[in-house]
């Protein structure tokens, strides 16, 4: 295609992305931002056989586009349609499966030294942003690449943004070494003016590269990547499609690991979206010509812990906020702006976030740590290792606790149960309602030890009825004097108690506030049922009604247990109300299993 069609092509794909994200939801701003980088990077390499890797890969959706998936971009995040996140089941041209950042440099790097043992000349592209460059993989990756001899090329997408404004001194080198293009200017006009000189040129150019090292340190003191060894180039603009091209192709020309750094501007093209990246970076569907998104965070359960947790650091000066690069996301705004000094935006670095928190609480203060369920994956070393072997008291707020949804596998909040109760002294709770959140965030900080864990659900409690006069009470027991307990925690909770009160049926109902440790007495109470019934929004294995069952059965309960759970297995994306529906754990399937297991004890 010409400049001049290209051109065009960029406006067509963002009014395109705008089109429809706004009626699937998605993550606009940074897709918007990556347009002219994602043409100059398919027209510079030969994919499928040149491998792009994207980091987190929230900002594929253009390169989905022009790799035939126009057609299908209206499934976008619907089940069984195309995933917001690259997947190599997807297409050859996704040759990595992310969805966590800091992974690109490590996979691209693995890529180009498998296509060096297999004699391939071909390249291994990472394209990261500079929010991922605060998590550490991203510097233990380019440690061992640097100096490799391989067909590498890692592009930084330079938008100042991860979710959050970034934070830490990489923000501020790259600040920096924005401002110092003078050494690469000059080494291209330098270089172009000795080409125009018969036989001497060359002799001077090979002089100068002898002598780069000190013309560097002197013009532009050099940069952290040449120093790994590296080939540098940059500052770009991320929206000059052929001046991308050029470094591209040049960067790709040498044949070893060349680093790009590209500067672009988030939501680029759509104005709500350049104003307020944040916002924009993922949303539910909106409506074009105003920017509102369909969905109001004002109550959901992010916003009530943000909202209590400032409550009560206004009372004690002791309480501190971490997040990992999600101050929006979790709750935290308010906080970060009230406590200033309290609050700390540690990037997204969640394993740095909890043992900064076990630092903090070593000297005896009370650090809350609000990390979405799916990034405290990475953090279990150092919860088990830095935080609960020495009984450090910190609270980890675990955000989207639960499936949520449309990011599908890479996302659902579904193994903290699992990994956090293997950790010996972690207390869990997970209310149902915002009065329980509430209630539960005081106790977590004043009335339990050691690690504690309150994990909570993407949205809101929808004003659901509160069950038990104390919210703040470990489990709650309603008994209808049946033979049947049906016992449950968290959201779903709400619902079995709705299908045990329309099936009018003698059963009784257990609701779990706090789901581990387990206490002896409330296992010796369900000894006396005949039929218990768990119903539970994790993965079977690990789950609470796993241990719940062993505990049951080493005291020797001879009745039968039955556990609803979700299945061990990796969960596409689809919308949360029809997943539960699919795994059995809404409303009605309640309700079905309860008449049917009812009417088994009461034949028997």
């Amino acid at each position: 295609m010409s400049e001049e069609e290209l051109e065009a092509l960029c406006g067509e794909l963002r009014d395109f992305l705008i089109t429809h994200v706004a009626r699937t939801g998605g993550h606009l701003a940074s897709n918007l931002g990556v347009v002219e980088l994602t043409l100059a990077l398919h027209r510079v390499f030969n994919t499928p056989h040149d491998s792009l890797v994207w980091d987190v890969g929230h900002q594929c959706y253009t390169h989905k586009i022009i790799t035939g998936r126009r057609d299908r971009f209206s499934t976008l995040r619907q089940p069984g349609g195309l995933s917001g996140f690259p997947k190599p089941l997807e297409s050859p041209y996704d040759v990595f499966v992310t969805g966590h950042s800091t992974t690109s440099i490590s996979a691209a790097y693995a890529i180009a030294c498998a296509n060096k043992l297999k004699g391939s000349d071909d390249y291994a592209v990472a394209v990261i942003g500079d929010g991922a460059f605060t998590g550490g993989m991203a510097y233990e990756a380019l440690n061992n690449a640097g100096r490799s001899k391989t067909n590498l090329v890692i592009v930084l997408n330079h938008n100042s943004m991860s979710i959050s404004k970034n934070v830490g001194a990489f923000a501020r080198y790259l600040a920096v070494i924005r401002s110092k293009p003078s050494y690469l200017r000059l080494k291209e006009w330098t270089e172009n003016a000795l080409d125009h000189i018969p036989v001497l040129g060359e002799r001077m150019k090979e002089a100068l590269r002898s002598s780069k090292s000190l013309l560097k340190f002197i013009l532009y003191h050099s940069t952290f990547f040449e120093e790994l060894g590296f080939a540098y180039f940059g500052p770009v603009d991320g929206h000059d499609l052929p001046a991308l091209e050029q470094v591209l192709t040049r960067a790709k020309a040498l044949h070893r690991p060349a680093f790009v750094y590209v500067e672009t501007t988030k939501g680029k093209g759509y104005e709500y979206a350049e104003k307020n990246p944040a916002v924009y970076h993922g949303i539910s569907r909106f409506d074009v010509e105003t920017g509102n998104p369909d969905v109001s965070l004002e109550d959901s359960f992010s916003a009530v812990f943000g909202q209590e947790l400032c409550e009560l650091a206004e009372k004690d000066s002791r309480i501190c906020a971490i997040t990992a690069a999600m101050k929006a996301g979790t709750g935290l705004t308010e906080f970060s702006g009230k406590f200033r000094n309290r609050f700390f935006d540690v990037g997204i670095a969640e394993q740095h976030a909890v043992t900064f928190a076990a630092g903090l609480a070593s000297q005896k203060l009370l650090p809350v740590v609000a990390i979405y369920s799916t990034f405290l994956q990475r953090a279990y070393d150092q919860i088990l290792h830095d935080a609960a072997i020495s009984r450090l008291h910190i609270v980890l707020a675990v955000d989207r606790a639960g499936l949520v949804g449309d990011d599908g596998e890479t996302h659902q909040g579904i193994y903290d149960v699992a990994f956090l109760g293997t950790i010996p002294g972690v207390t869990v709770y997970s209310p149902a309602t915002n009065r329980e959140l509430k209630a539960q965030l005081e106790k977590a900080l004043y009335r339990t030890d050691g690690v504690v864990a309150i994990r909570y659900p993407k949205g809101s409690d929808a004003g659901e009825e509160e069950f038990g006069s104390d919210p703040a009470a470990d489990w709650v027991f309603e008994q209808n004097g049946g033979r049947i307990a049906a016992v449950s925690y968290g959201r779903i909770s709400n619902s079995l108690r709705r299908a045990i009160q329309n099936i009018r049926r003698p059963v009784d109902f257990l609701k779990l506030n706090r789901i581990f440790p387990l206490e002896d007495a409330l296992v010796q109470q369900l000894m006396e049922y005949q039929r218990i019934i768990f119903f539970e929004e994790t993965e079977s294995a690990g789950s609470v009604a796993e241990r719940l069952c062993f505990q049951l059965s080493v005291k020797g309960f001879s009745g039968r247990f039955q556990a609803v759970t979700l299945p061990d297995a990796f969960i596409s994306q689809g919308k949360v109300p029809e997943l539960l529906k699919k795994y059995k754990l809404d409303q009605a399937s309640m309700e079905f299993i309860l008449r049917e297991e009812e009417a088994e004890t009461c034949q028997k």
